[in-house]
């Protein structure tokens, strides 16, 4: 199979609208969560949330699409457009068929199921406006990038709860691999911080109630109370490594494994044992050649919540035996809250910063976790070689998704 290499990254996201602002907040630990504005929070007990600032659509696409497009669409072509332009990629001088889009949502536009709901309660099913359901439908994030840019080759939508970012990358490599694109836009996106999408996590009891912004979102650390609801996009522009050498491309990084498993065990809850997760690493570091001892650093999914963060704990142990305590464990959901569909893609961005930096971040506010979760996870930054490393994506309904990145090397 076709070597492949990272060559653009871009991202939007609570701690900035850049790749070298978002990679700056995490070195400085800073903490994206804040007071929640998008709406009345008064009859609601979730009183935070990670949120994009500053966001101006109309200075990454024309004004006129933007009103067409829902906010997970503005955000995935927001980070696109860094993602190609950090890569000099000129499409026009591409052969566009050969170019493809692999950028996955979780949710969609909640926003305008909400605004549409209220206009058929108050005003009749003539009311609905009439581009709901294309600017509301997971798929459309994908397809605005496409239109967009241009791009004619492979189109797809993968669409795994908090999985997808790292699933939409997974297989947009494997697209490259077999020989279907010479390059891949891959990421993921998410704009679910509206009444429903709080409500509906708060219902699942899976969101923290804490309000002191700095101790609400505490990955592995014993006192964690649920995830903090956060937003974005991240997007990398990936290529076969003939194609990135025959353009003089920078490459930051080899994806030098995936693996995607299934826990078929509940619908919300990790498989206890962690199994499923476990395998997800095996494979990812099989594919790549690697033992449990080439591998330096773990970007967990880490949300924040108590069964999440045992059981992620549990299949890392359970996939790297003694060699787990020699890694370093961080969460980067830690500074960014969870943002959801985009989460795995923004942190595969970490993860190649870091194989480029030898640096790891810290798990900003972990303080202690309990007796099981003895793993090292990573309270002060550190710098250290890191030749490989792996970010993890946990979905509900059990999907599990691995991305082994590589240092590159010729």
């Amino acid at each position: 199979m076709r070597r492949v290499v990272v060559t653009g990254m871009g991202i939007i996201s609570p701690l900035g609208n850049s790749v070298d602002s978002f990679w700056s907040s995490l070195k400085e630990q800073k903490v994206g969560i804040g007071t929640l504005t998008r709406f009345d929070t008064t009859d609601y007990r979730v009183k935070v949330a990670a949120e994009i600032t500053d966001f101006h659509p109309e200075n990454y696409m024309d004004a006129k699409l933007a009103k067409k497009m829902e906010l997970f669409s503005q955000y995935a072509i927001a980070a696109a457009d860094e993602a190609i332009k950090d890569a000099h990629l000129a499409p026009e001088s591409e052969d566009c068929t050969r170019i493809g889009v692999s950028v996955g949502c979780g949710i969609g536009s909640l926003q305008i199921m909400e605004k549409a709901y209220e206009k058929l309660q108050k005003r009749g099913s003539k009311a609905i406006p009439p581009l709901m359901v294309p600017r509301k439908i997971t798929n459309m994030a994908a397809g605005n990038v496409a239109i967009q840019y241009g791009l004619k080759g492979k189109c797809v939508n993968v669409v795994t709860a908090c999985a997808t970012g790292t699933h939409s990358i997974g297989e947009a490599a494997r697209a490259i691999q077999c020989g279907d694109a010479d390059v891949m836009v891959a990421g993921g996106t998410e704009a679910a911080i509206t009444p429903l999408g709080i409500g509906g996590f708060a219902a699942l009891t899976a969101l923290s109630v804490c309000e002191d912004p700095l101790r609400a979102s505490l990955p592995f650390d014993k006192d964690r109370s649920g995830f903090v609801m956060g937003e974005g996009a991240g997007v990398v522009v990936l290529e076969s490594l003939e194609h990135a050498q025959k353009r003089g491309a920078k490459i930051y990084a080899e994806i030098g494994g995936y693996g995607a498993t299934c826990d078929a065990f509940h619908m919300t809850s990790p498989e206890e044992n962690g199994e499923g997760a476990a395998r997800a690493m095996m494979l990812a570091m099989q594919e790549a050649g690697l033992t449990t001892k080439e591998v330096q650093y773990i970007n967990a999914h880490g949300t924040g919540t108590h069964h999440n963060d045992l059981f992620e704990t549990r299949a890392i142990k359970k996939a790297f035996g003694e060699d787990a305590y020699a890694l370093n464990v961080n969460s980067t959901k830690s500074m960014t809250g969870h943002m959801l569909g985009a989460a795995g893609a923004a942190e595969f961005i970490v993860c190649v910063k870091s194989v480029m930096e030898n640096y790891i971040h810290a798990t900003a506010g972990f303080q202690e976790a309990e007796a099981e979760m003895d793993l090292n996870y990573t309270k002060e930054p550190v710098e250290r070689e890191v030749t490989a490393a792996i970010s993890n994506s946990l979905g509900f309904g059990g999907h599990n998704g691995s991305l082994l990145v590589k240092k590159y090397t010729d």
